[in-house]
């Protein structure tokens, strides 16, 4: 077993490589669900049963009654969720067309697939009284596309902001992931939000992952 290991780690192409060969978050997570792939395991679980819980108790303990939920994935999270009207949005057409057939009859969801590119919502349309980010944001690889996806976050909450990550900036990750230290970031570009509570998952979770509430102050 040791020297298979070692041959293992001896073929195996350098982070560097992987990186070179990596085409962009939006691109991956598009062919992951197109190859049959899904949300990964946060999504599904315990880890989802946690997420869900806590995050349905904010709903509910703030009236919350419409949520834009920025990476909804393949919907398996939200089907877990209460919320009065939502709408999911996501980089992957393949993942709302797969929302769409889950959901297809529940007239309270809407989704649409987006281009960071091209989307543009001056008139602020794309708006609901809580915005969410659910274990997207050390997904987003290029620096370009996390600066765009965390103002259109903000810019969608008329009141609250839910975020689910990790909060650590610099680790070591593979050609999918870079991990961000995303609290600095908000004090600095988004002083009007406060963060209000964070909820660390239990140990029977195990996940890297807190949950973290924003509230405009």
């Amino acid at each position: 077993m040791k020297h298979a290991l070692i041959r293992l780690a001896a073929t195996r192409p350098s982070l560097a490589v992987r990186r070179a060969f990596f085409r962009g978050s939006g691109a991956y997570w598009d062919r992951r669900y197109a190859k049959g792939g899904n949300s990964g395991a946060g999504s599904y679980g315990h880890k989802a049963e946690w997420k869900a819980q806590v995050v349905n108790r904010w709903v509910t303990d703030h009236g919350v009654t419409s949520v834009v939920d920025w990476g909804c994935g393949d919907g398996n999270q939200l089907g877990l969720a209460n919320y009065e009207r939502y709408l999911g949005l996501d980089r992957s057409a393949t993942a709302i067309r797969m929302c769409q057939e889950r959901f297809g009859t529940d007239e309270t969801k809407s989704f649409m697939a987006f281009d960071p590119a091209t989307l543009s919502d001056r008139a602020h349309w794309l708006v609901g009284d809580m915005a969410l980010s659910m274990e997207v944001i050390f997904h987003l690889t290029e620096d370009w596309v996390f600066e765009d996806y965390m103002t259109r976050l903000f810019a969608s909450a008329k009141h609250y902001v839910v975020i689910c990550s990790n909060d650590t900036a610099g680790t070591e990750a593979g050609p999918t992931e870079k991990h961000r230290q995303f609290t600095a970031w908000v004090a600095e570009q988004q002083p009007q939000w406060t963060l209000v509570e964070q909820v660390d998952p239990p140990a029977e979770v195990d996940m890297m992952a807190s949950l973290y509430l924003y509230a405009r102050a």
